[in-house]
């Protein structure tokens, strides 16, 4: 498989700086106020950007009542198969950008970190737990097992307990896998609504902070579009 996530790269020094950041964002990632999404989806992308919405939702509603097995499943495939993956200069003439979802899903293309925040955001939705999950940065290694090359990537983990080692979303293996079995991505951070964890740590390493512009960025314009 070839891994296009040359631009995930571009941002990584970045983040290894500022590992004091985040900002609580329980508030931002309630219900979504479906209507209000599908009536700004329309206005810009057309109905196109409208359909996506409804299909968006109907994937939630669709998982109201299933194990979170399944709801993992559903939000990891339904992106992993809609989504074309494309560098942000491509999608929107930025060398870095972080998309709504709703903006993901008009597009209808992302990068890593849009394929995660994604997936995060849909999870939520559905009721699965924030502290059951992590965005996580990794080193993934490129070109085999001996190769010394590597790029910096995102991906989703879910942790069905505190200690017990994460399932992986990610945008590069349609499939969800145990991170044991992932043995081409080093983590390097990981970070959720309760704190920061450096590496494959239990404990947090620290607080969220609001050091991170672009997250900030996009959490406000999440609540703008509908995720309340």
């Amino acid at each position: 498989m070839h891994l296009r996530i040359t631009h995930c790269a571009a941002w990584f020094g970045t983040l290894t700086c500022t590992l004091g950041l985040l900002m609580l964002f329980g508030s931002v990632l309630a219900a979504p106020y479906y209507d209000r999404m599908q009536s700004i989806g329309a206005s810009r992308y057309g109905e196109a950007g409208r359909e996506s919405v409804r299909a968006w939702q109907r994937l939630i509603d669709e998982s109201a009542g299933e194990l979170e097995g399944v709801k993992l499943k559903r939000a990891n495939d339904f992106f992993n198969r809609r989504l074309r993956f494309a560098d942000d200069t491509e999608i929107w003439g930025e060398p870095d950008y972080w998309a709504t979802v709703l903006e993901t899903l008009g597009r209808g293309a992302g990068d890593c970190e849009d394929f995660s925040i994604a997936k995060y955001v849909t999870l939520k939705a559905m009721g699965v737990p924030e502290d059951r999950m992590r965005l996580i940065y990794v080193r993934a290694q490129l070109g085999g097992p001996y190769s010394r090359l590597t790029q910096a990537h995102m991906v989703l983990g879910y942790y069905p307990a505190p200690d017990t080692e994460p399932l992986v979303l990610d945008n590069l293996i349609a499939e969800i896998r145990p991170a044991a079995s992932r043995s081409d991505l080093f983590p390097v951070f990981s970070f959720n609504a309760k704190g920061l964890w450096v590496g494959g740590g239990t404990a947090p390493a620290a607080s969220p902070s609001t050091r991170l512009s672009r997250w900030r960025d996009v959490l406000a314009r999440m609540r703008v579009e509908g995720l309340e």
